[in-house]
């Protein structure tokens, strides 16, 4: 693993760094050039998901620079995730196995279920992926994600393609259900986590039960103002905290998720603060400094409010 950035351990004993590049948004003709470059900078954990649409260009960029020398397979963790038409247990294998040849780097390790929240089925391709009815509704399914977890505890357990299964956007009441039946134990929940947002009743939940937590929408979407959430980026005394360590704004805010225990995953497209984002592992803030940046509660970025009348919608309770 890079040693810019440590890791942590999942109670299954694989370990994952503190830091990954998120590469939601990251597409075609963009997206192998940004993870090399992220490679060079030192990123040694990539998420992506089949949603994302970027699976063979992330894959062809670690092979790329496996092949350069630059890192091994060991040396770069990887996260995909199962999207919410193949909750049905019949398509999670098949689905699973076209994230694996899209990627197409020897072995995932993690794979999450992307939502509790089920989609009815209508094909393996990206087109198939929102299904709606006449009236533009997302064309919802009643599958129990019990029932996909289970499928997806078989992709473990039949050896070697995967290494560790997660959750995504579930909470605490969910995850207790998955606990309840699990036979491999879920390792992680990725969940939106910024300061306006800090889930730290979940994240407690989680580390009480060996789950880890990675955050997405790290700076709390700070080009979306639609849903309220108080934006830390350019506060004055988190720039002020920044400057006492020699860091940005946005250096201080991963910084602060990290130091409340969950493992942040930046987008970026501009080098430096591809840079930047990286560069957060050389400080830790004081318990002022992180009871002033969990002061930004406001409200989450993205409710999947095309989902909210799903059965198990996960965003209702408080955690």
């Amino acid at each position: 693993m890079s040693t810019q950035v440590p890791t942590v351990r999942f109670s299954n004993g694989y370990e994952i760094p503190v830091l990954g590049y998120g590469t939601y948004l990251a597409q075609k003709g963009q997206c192998v050039e940004l993870v090399k470059k992220a490679i060079d900078l030192g990123y040694r954990h990539i998420d992506t998901a089949f949603l994302y649409e970027n699976e063979v260009e992330i894959g062809q960029a670690i092979r790329d620079k496996i092949a350069e020398g630059v890192i091994r397979r060991e040396d770069v963790f990887v996260t995909t995730k199962l999207w919410n038409t193949f909750h049905d247990p019949q398509h999670v294998e098949e689905a699973f196995r076209r994230s694996f040849d899209m990627l197409d780097i020897g072995y995932i390790d993690l794979f999450l279920m992307h939502s509790p929240m089920g989609v009815q089925f209508s094909g393996y391709e990206y087109a198939d992926m929102q299904p709606k009815d006449a009236a533009g509704n997302m064309l919802l399914s009643d599958v129990d994600y019990v029932e996909t977890w289970k499928a997806m505890e078989k992709l473990v357990t039949a050896g070697g393609r995967v290494r560790s299964i997660g959750l995504s956007n579930f909470n605490s009441e969910q995850i207790e259900r998955i606990l309840q039946i699990a036979t491999v134990k879920p390792v992680n929940n990725q969940v939106e986590a910024n300061p306006g947002y800090d889930q730290r009743k979940l994240i407690a939940f989680c580390q009480a039960r060996g789950i880890t937590v990675t955050a997405y929408g790290p700076m709390g979407r700070p080009h979306r103002t639609t849903y309220g959430n108080r934006n830390a980026l350019d506060d004055p005394k988190v720039l002020e905290i920044g400057r006492k360590y020699g860091k940005t704004g946005g250096q201080v805010i991963l910084r602060y998720l990290i130091d409340i225990g969950t493992i942040p995953i930046p987008y970026s497209t501009n080098e430096e603060r591809m840079r930047q984002n990286i560069d957060v592992c050389d400080f830790k803030l004081t318990g002022e400094e992180i009871e002033y940046l969990a002061s930004f509660h406001s409200a989450r970025t993205i409710p999947f409010l095309p989902l909210k009348s799903h059965k198990y919608y996960p965003f209702d309770l408080e955690f």
